[in-house]
């Protein structure tokens, strides 16, 4: 081959090449220009797709739109009549004689109605557990006593520590008859689920099917990093357990990660709200796996066939407290718990205060936090230290100085990794569960959020949060902008991209 012909054919790769990025960077900018998305999203994508040759469009076709496996869909459809049906029933044993004075707080409820489904369910008993030890002990004890079923579902389970007591109430409970089921996250429980005591739990009959599967060829079909993050513990359809702690020991768990103790918080339900966890985690179970052929004529039959797998009943009134599941996703309303902490910020009076992880607001969120400071209400947020995520980190740290000159007091907090999610308002409403103050959770996990209305119970959430503020330490915003360029740097790119965080 002489140099011309050499020249030439360098000449044509290189222009095809030039061509092929060119024409992959258009059409998913237009893509991603036309599916509509929240303007920071589609901004963060159009930045990664423009800037990063290829690379950008394959990140983009993994993980820039929520394509959920085809099974699920199907399954969805499938499952959405007799869904109906029972919130159809659960709104007719539903009370209005909850309802207090409160014009503000009814408002989130009907919102939620009308965009969930589920209503509120009056006379509950809440039980508050911030021990690990304590909230490991009385899962346990539900589980020892248990007669008919016991279903888990976690994002995370990791074997060890007291973990394994739980694991050992299990299978005695399968050997006596109990019927055990066990939902876990494909990917936070990866190497549960490929462990040896996985078999030996199915091997007594314990039922325990990933979620979401997750891999090279599945994510050609679906978005992989779509995850189901809801902590979910329903015992013979009567006592539920729900909040912010995985299947894991603190004292065992991430040790390597250099941020103390994992800190969370759950609260165990007895009352009619169980029937709504109960359903949340039949509808999850029958979107990954089957619970029974559906071939009568009589939707009721059917309908009553599904209510006895899963022990799905009415609860009588235990306790004093409303309360209102909203489980939210990539489903059928993926705006709704976005939509919902919006609301729940404009309707704060006086108070508010909201302790999370992983804080990366988006814009209307970022107005509303402002807003509710500028008329007024106290809010104070409380985040770790130190976060598992240094990506994390550096998007919360951009916007602390535009939080503060609002008026907005940030909270560090040192007693290891907060790991709660929790808010109150005004002292009369409380939000409780698994969702995080970012994208994440708005638009791509499948969570699961308790809103209470309930001041006695708000009270006593109010009072757990003030102990985390006395092992916080107050942002000090004149020292935090003296921080150096290249940090600012760092935060301001990372803000960039937090949309996909």
């Amino acid at each position: 081959m002489d140099i011309l012909t050499s020249h030439w054919s360098y000449s044509l790769l290189s222009t095809t090449i030039l061509l092929a990025d060119f024409f992959i960077r258009i059409t998913l900018s237009v893509r991603v220009i036309m599916r509509k998305r929240p303007y920071g999203v589609s901004i963060a994508w159009l930045i990664v797709v423009l800037l990063v040759p290829f690379l950008g469009g394959f990140f983009y076709l993994l993980f820039g739109e929520n394509r959920i496996p085809e099974r699920r869909i199907e399954r969805a459809k499938a499952s959405f009549n007799y869904y109906q049906h029972w919130l159809k029933n659960l709104r007719k044993r539903s009370s209005s004689t909850w309802i207090t004075a409160d014009d503000h707080l009814l408002s989130i409820h009907q919102q939620a109605e009308t965009l969930i489904g589920i209503p509120v369910m009056k006379g509950n008993k809440l039980s508050l557990y911030t021990k690990p030890e304590d909230i490991i002990n009385s899962i346990n004890e539900g589980i020892n006593n248990a007669t008919s079923t016991c279903h888990l579902q976690f994002y995370i389970w990791e074997e060890g520590g007291s973990v394994d007591t739980i694991i050992a109430a299990l299978m005695a409970a399968a050997k006596r008859g109990v019927t055990c089921r066990i939902l876990l996250d494909a990917i936070g429980s990866r190497d549960f689920l490929k462990s040896n005591t996985v078999t030996r739990m199915e091997k007594v009959g314990i039922k325990i099917q990933p979620a979401l599967p997750a891999g090279i060829l599945k994510a050609i079909f679906s978005r992989i990093d779509i995850r189901n993050h809801r902590k979910i513990v329903v015992i013979d359809g009567t006592i539920a357990f729900t909040g912010s702690q995985n299947m894991v020991d603190p004292d065992v768990f991430k040790k390597d990660a250099g941020v103390g103790n994992w800190i969370d918080i759950m609260v165990k339900i007895e009352g009619p709200v169980v029937e709504s966890l109960a359903g949340t985690f039949l509808s999850d179970w029958f979107l990954e796996t089957s619970i029974g052929q559906f071939n009568s004529e009589s939707l009721l039959q059917d309908y009553d066939m599904v209510r006895a797998v899963g022990d799905i009943h009415p609860c009588n009134e235990r306790g004093d407290s409303a309360v209102q599941l909203v489980p939210s996703g990539p489903g059928f309303v993926p705006e709704a718990i976005h939509s919902l902490l919006l609301t729940t910020i404009y309707t704060a009076r006086r108070e508010l205060i909201m302790t999370t992880p992983y804080f990366i607001p988006d814009e209307p969120l970022l107005a509303a936090l402002k807003a509710a400071a500028w008329r007024g209400v106290a809010v104070k947020i409380i985040v770790p230290k130190d976060n598992d995520s240094m990506l994390v980190q550096f998007a919360s740290r951009a916007r602390y100085e535009e939080l503060a000159r609002a008026g907005i007091k940030i909270f560090h907090f040192s007693g290891g990794l907060l790991h709660s999610k929790t808010i109150t308002v005004d002292r009369k409403l409380s939000l409780f569960g698994s969702v995080n103050l970012d994208m994440r959770s708005f638009w791509l996990n499948f969570e699961a959020t308790l809103f209470i209305y309930c001041k006695n119970f708000t009270k006593e959430l109010y009072t757990i949060q003030n102990s985390y503020l006395e092992q916080s330490k107050e942002l000090d915003i004149k020292h935090f902008t003296n921080r150096s360029w290249l940090e600012k740097f760092k935060e301001n790119v990372v803000l960039l991209i937090s949309p996909l965080l």
